[in-house]
């Protein structure tokens, strides 16, 4: 049997040999990598960070990303471009970190398709409707250190809270629900209104009250400035007339 020999290319054989290499490098740009630490479900979109002994934001989120897991770590802040890239966050979970500020632009930049945001069980004592942006998600804010204000009740007035969680916005100072403070008639807004009035009525007496004491002293000073001039020109000897101006005038010429 004869089998007719066929000239192979070298070149088609390099560019055969140096495909897998080409494939493994641009693997990265086909397959979106995951964070270290954490655990990527590509079916599902789901990043699970839990119990990673995050301390801060991971960096690298695959931005198709629909929910991502946060939950018992040590974050202690969101820096304002953390969600930036994440146009297809629907669920949140932040719950038991140490987060104590917000930046102004962080939760700003949530997806619209948001529909949970769990900030439970971290240590917010302060935080703006400015912060949260436009947001509609169910909200959890329960379990943090609150400092009940007016900017704590405008906030609590803005977002879309879960009914369930919302007695567990507690007052740090009162240790009762703000929602049962706001029920009984209390209005932080109004009081901090009336605080503020008073606190210009003190500044505006007190500058008055300076204003007065200077003017007194000032009278005063100038008073006992005057007396020791003229107790001064008293102690001068007064002018003896000479034996000419005498002769003179006795005289008449």
């Amino acid at each position: 049997m004869y089998c007719e020999s066929f000239p192979v290319d070298r070149g088609f054989g390099s560019w055969l040999f140096t495909l897998p290499f080409l494939l493994l490098l641009f693997l990265p740009l086909v397959f979106p990598q995951c964070p270290d630490s954490c655990h990527c479900v590509w079916e599902s979109s789901m990043v699970l960070c839990t119990d990673a002994g995050l301390r801060e934001f991971p960096q690298g989120l695959p931005p198709d990303t629909v929910t991502l897991h946060l939950e018992r770590n040590y974050i202690r802040s969101l820096p304002e471009g953390a969600f930036r890239e994440l146009t297809h966050l629907r669920e949140l979970y932040l719950s038991h970190n140490h987060i104590n500020t917000l930046s102004s632009g962080a939760l700003r930049h949530l997806s619209s398709e948001l529909r949970l945001l769990d900030l439970s069980h971290n240590l917010l004592r302060q935080a703006s409707r400015d912060e949260f942006g436009s947001t509609r998600a169910k909200t959890r804010l329960y379990n943090n250190p609150w400092h009940c204000d007016c900017t704590l009740q405008e906030l609590m007035e803005t977002l879309n809270l879960e009914p369930e969680t919302v007695n567990g916005i507690v007052s740090e100072h009162s240790g009762q629900p703000l929602v049962k403070l706001l029920n009984s008639g209390v209005n932080f807004c109004s009081l901090q209104r009336k605080t503020t009035d008073v606190a210009m009525l003190v500044t505006m007496f007190v500058w008055f009250f300076m204003v007065i004491v200077y003017v007194v002293y000032y009278v005063r000073r100038n008073q006992a400035e005057t007396r020791r001039h003229l107790e001064y020109l008293k102690s001068l000897p007064s002018p003896k007339k000479t034996p000419t101006e005498t002769d003179t005038i006795s005289t008449g010429f």
